[in-house]
């Protein structure tokens, strides 16, 4: 669907970036069939929020038989989690095209972009324009078009006010509040302190006069990218969301429309791609916009767009190569899904082979799990586990016949993806994928020990297994080998640095998804998860053991 029919799908976005931003958005997001919308339309979305919960799981068995050495048979039972099947057929997917691709877009994108990087240039002399461009380019989302010119001038802002407190002291409060916003969004320090006297200025604020509010939806904006123990950021959060609310009333329907926005889900926990197919709308309308910046946010969208379904249609063919969705038919289909969780990792069209291998990754991910989390017995368990931690192709013959097709569908794209790293960015990367799949292989391994043993483990021994076994380091390998390193040595240690990010995100990760699936998960037999674990540790109802997962830092669970 191209940016024009903006309009049909305004009511539609806001749904769909509320479930994505949420708590538990990593957790249910195999559920979000209609995070798909901007891909395949407004009436599939609909279609699919109406008929579609991948994470309906009605416990139910089926029993197959294996041949005794007395001829006789003997049933396996085998657990069924009863997922609906995918609604997008690999024929209809192969069918999706656009008429954004061609020399003539690539030419009139260009263009527009040597008009705005001018626009940059000639806005250096006001520092309130230019955070105000900066701004609107990061929400139209076509920033990425002008890294050197933006770091250039957002550089020179820095050095001439926001490092010397006497210039910035003398500042109005708006300009704080952006210009605080956009530089720590990239990476520079500036103090909590330059807008400590908020309360003084904002309380002339009139709600009636927009930009007035501008000012405290910027001071709001500027709040979410605190420090832990920023107190002062801490303060202005709380007082400009009830500012924000208690004056709604009064604000004409544009600024309405933007603080609504805003107190739903704050731009910095926004999905970059979503954001801007709203704001495109929001900002043509503005009074005052600029009509290049207009054209050009419509054309990226839809050029992006359309190399985001070649990028679509590539996956789509190798997971038919794989025939898990015929020969894995007790395994979630849910490659669309994924697809879609990789534009959220990165929309930029630069990014394809990023974008497919994480969908390739985490549709591995999401099979694998229900080998044994549903559907293998102990014995088949051990053995693939064996196999994929020796990487022996040849054994495979031990396997019965879904784990053989699983093992070399599994095999063979792992070895593609250090091919096509290898070719791409010059690192030989194999070992280290292969060690981190065999390490969260293991975790799969002991969560089915634990089932199948009754084995009740404490909260600790639960998270130091479960941040891995949830797929974030597993992941983020994949997003190392494909960063700019220049040596795999370089890369490693950059992952030594990292182990602590690694860890904690992932157990975010865990937290959420426990708060989210847990019940059904419980429901079906599986074993206890964190809430669980904590309840029978400490004594704690499910309600405050559900508080507890709910910080903002998961070093107070495990220290719970």
């Amino acid at each position: 669907m191209s940016i024009k029919g903006q309009s049909q799908t305004q009511q539609f976005t806001t749904r769909l970036n509320k479930l994505l931003t949420s708590s538990s958005s990593m957790a249910s997001m195999t559920s979000m069939s209609f995070l798909v919308a901007p891909v395949l339309g407004y009436k599939q979305s609909i279609l699919a929020t109406n008929r579609f919960n991948a994470h309906k799981r009605l416990f139910s068995s089926q029993s197959t038989s294996i041949a005794l050495t007395t001829g006789e048979l003997e049933p396996v039972v085998r657990r069924s989690a009863n997922y609906d099947p995918t609604l997008w057929s690999f024929d209809h997917i192969q069918s999706l095209s656009s008429n954004y691709m061609g020399d003539e877009y690539v030419a009139r994108a260009d263009a527009l972009k040597e008009t705005v990087k001018m626009m940059i240039r000639r806005q250096v002399g006001s520092v309130s324009r230019t955070l105000e461009l900066i701004d609107d380019l990061q929400r139209l989302g076509i920033d990425y078009h002008f890294g050197d010119e933006i770091s250039d001038v957002l550089e020179m802002i820095y050095k001439s006010y926001f490092e010397n407190d006497v210039k910035w002291e003398s500042m109005d409060l708006n300009l704080k509040a952006l210009g605080f916003r956009l530089l720590r969004q990239h990476g520079y320090q500036v103090p909590q302190e330059m807008l400590g006297n908020f309360k003084d200025k904002i309380q002339d604020l009139k709600p009636h006069v927009k930009e007035d509010m501008v000012v405290a939806l910027n001071l709001y904006e500027a709040s979410y990218h605190a420090f832990e123990d920023e107190s002062i950021l801490d303060e202005i959060r709380d007082f400009t969301t009830n500012y924000l609310q208690e004056n709604m009333g009064n604000m004409d329907g544009d600024m309405k429309s933007l603080v609504s926005h805003a107190l739903e889900f704050p731009l910095h926990w926004r999905v970059p791609r979503v954001e801007a197919k709203w704001y495109i709308g929001v900002y043509e309308n503005r009074s005052g916009s600029n009509p290049v910046l207009t054209e050009l946010a419509k054309l990226d969208f839809d050029m992006s767009q359309a190399v985001h379904l070649e990028d679509l249609k590539h996956t789509s063919r190798w997971w038919k190569n794989t025939k898990w969705d015929e020969k894995l038919s007790f395994a979630r289909d849910r490659l669309v899904e994924h697809f879609m969780w990789s534009l959220g990792f990165s929309y930029h069209p630069q990014f394809s082979l990023g974008r497919k291998i994480l969908t390739m990754v985490n549709s591995m991910i999401t099979s694998i799990d229900d080998v044994y989390d549903v559907y293998g017995t102990l014995e088949e368990l051990e053995q693939f586990t064996d196999i994929i931690n020796r990487w022996d192709v040849d054994a495979i013959g031990e396997l019965p016949d879904y784990m053989k097709i699983c093992f070399l569908g599994f095999y063979n794209t792992i070895n593609e993806i250090s091919y096509n790293i290898l070719t791409d960015t010059g690192l030989l990367v194999l070992p280290y994928l292969k060690k981190a799949w065999a390490d969260y292989i293991k975790t799969y391994m002991v969560e089915a020990r634990w089932y199948h043993s009754g084995h009740k483990p404490t909260l600790q021994e639960y998270l130091d297994n479960a941040y891995v076994s949830i797929g974030g380091p597993v992941i983020l390998m994949h997003v190392n080998c494909l960063s700019s390193f220049g040596s795999t040595e370089e890369m490693l240690r950059s992952m030594e640095r990292a182990e602590n990010i690694v860890r904690y995100s992932s157990l975010i990760f865990r937290l959420a998804n426990d708060l989210g699936t847990s019940s059904e998960e419980i429901a079906r037999g599986d074993i206890p998860k964190s809430i669980q674990c904590y309840m029978h540790e400490s004594g704690a109802t499910e309600d405050e053991a559900r508080n507890v997962h709910q910080r903002s830092n998961p070093r107070d669970v495990e220290e719970a």
